[in-house]
């Protein structure tokens, strides 16, 4: 929680009953993803956590009487105006540009299409339909802006990365994101009524690199579905599902394949480790499950290649995405999950892990330190040295125990991250700035 909401919370029980009426939940809110659409399977293309957030969120929202409208840019024409994702969640997909080939970097030139799709939506209902606009990502927020003021409604905003970020910790290789991005996200930071970060350090972020308010930003740590990912019938079970050797150390990559996740950094400490100690080649398997996005989809096969030039293609296995359920059977089935990114503003995919009863090593960057517990659900490490990397792959090597250990562990951490909490924290953020927006409103009317 954020100070502000914090202070919420210990507001005095004796305020005039006045005010305590003005603590309203909104009724329903449209919900902003521009770029990715809820439906669409995450861990390819602009598909991600951010999918599986909004998802996960709009449901939970849904479960205490929050309306959630969806509003994404149609990529098909296979789909409906309007789709039910689950009881009180619709799913609208907007015309904005060509269905398919239009790169997210492309996108900024249809928003305002997507801005008259929106727009259109909202006329065919009674004034004041949407009570609230909670837009994720900047290109929503953009769009966000406008509807919210147009609406008279609170803008609350989400950024989920941020440019000045990212730009501060690119891998080598990558393209930085470009100035219009920034641009575009000190706008959002300056207009909407309450931004959520995922973690305190992001918010120490919005604060240090946009001039955000102390008081607008709300702490809220994502979710994870423990119905999907818990550690069900264990690491045995798992792999005999997946035709996984039992007795192998297996090192887990999970994720959209691009320079800033970094999972080369993962075959890099594999080649490491085996030319150390080359009698571990027999009974190791890194899979890497997850598809090209963002600047990796300019070499889609680099990954494999790379596999070969370091000698090790025979022991990595490069698996499509999967949906939500086989992903939990991979985290199960891993005596590892590694996450060695450049930039995470939470990573949910090592929540998800540790839910499944698996730890996870990663780079000590962005919301990771919060989401993994170093030396008691996982392992941090600083930097991208491959070899740091190398030698805690080889420590489970050395201890077959290990994983079960601080499996046992992260399963126990990650219970207290379960959506529900998330979804009312978030309930809480919405009736602050329902709460400040009409404050606001009723001093300009005098």
């Amino acid at each position: 929680m954020s100070q502000y909401v914090s202070r919420l919370g210990r507001r005095s029980p004796a305020a005039p009953s006045r005010l305590r009426l003005g603590h309203r939940r909104p009724r329903r809110v449209a919900m902003l993803s521009v770029h990715t659409s809820p439906l669409h399977q995450p861990g390819t293309g602009d598909a991600g956590g951010m999918n599986v957030y909004i998802v996960e969120l709009a449901q939970r929202l849904a479960a205490i009487n929050i309306e959630v409208e969806i509003f994404t840019r149609a990529t098909t024409a296979a789909l409906p105006p309007a789709v039910e994702l689950a009881p009180g969640v619709l799913v609208r997909h907007v015309d904005a540009g060509p269905y398919e080939g239009l790169a997210k970097e492309d996108l900024p030139a249809q928003l305002c299409a997507f801005t008259h799709g929106v727009m259109q939506a909202w006329a065919g209902h009674r004034p004041g339909y949407y009570d609230l606009v909670h837009s994720h990502y900047w290109l929503s927020g953009h769009v966000g802006w406008l509807a919210a003021q147009r609406w008279g409604v609170p803008l609350v905003h989400a950024m989920h990365t941020m440019a000045k970020v990212k730009n501060a910790n690119l891998a080598d290789g990558d393209t930085p994101e470009p100035a219009a991005r920034v641009i575009g996200e000190t706008q959002i930071v300056a207009a909407a009524d309450r931004l959520i970060a995922n973690t305190a350090e992001e918010a120490d972020e919005l604060v240090r690199h946009y001039a955000a308010h102390r008081a607008k930003v709300a702490v809220v740590h994502p979710g994870v579905n423990l119905d999907r990912f818990h550690p069900a019938d264990g690491r045995a079970a798992a792999r005999a599902r997946l035709g996984l050797p039992q007795d192998a150390l297996i090192p887990l990559f999970a994720g959209r394949i691009q320079p800033l996740k970094a999972p080369d950094v993962l075959l890099r400490a594999v080649a490491v480790l085996l030319d150390e100690r080359p009698d571990l080649r027999s009974r190791l398997v890194v899979p890497v499950v997850g598809g090209p996005s963002g600047s990796g989809l300019a070499k889609p096969e680099g990954l494999q290649k790379l596999a070969a030039r370091l000698g090790i293609a025979d022991v990595v296995r490069f698996r499509p995405p999967v949906g939500q359920d086989q992903l939990a059977d991979w985290f199960r089935a891993a005596s590892v999950l590694v996450m060695p990114s450049y930039s995470e503003s939470f990573g949910l995919v090592a929540i998800e892990a540790q839910a499944s009863g698996t730890p996870v090593l990663a780079a000590a960057v962005g919301g990771l330190p919060v989401a993994v517990r170093d030396r008691r659900t996982g392992f941090l490490v600083q930097g991208h040295d491959p070899a740091a990397y190398a030698r805690v792959l080889g420590d489970f090597a050395d201890d077959p125990q290990l994983s079960a250990r601080l499996g046992t562990a992260a399963a126990h951490h990650a219970r207290s991250f379960g959506w529900d909490a998330s979804a009312a924290a978030t309930a809480e953020v919405y009736t602050a700035a329902l709460q400040s927006h009409r404050r606001r409103s009723r001093a300009h009317h005098g």
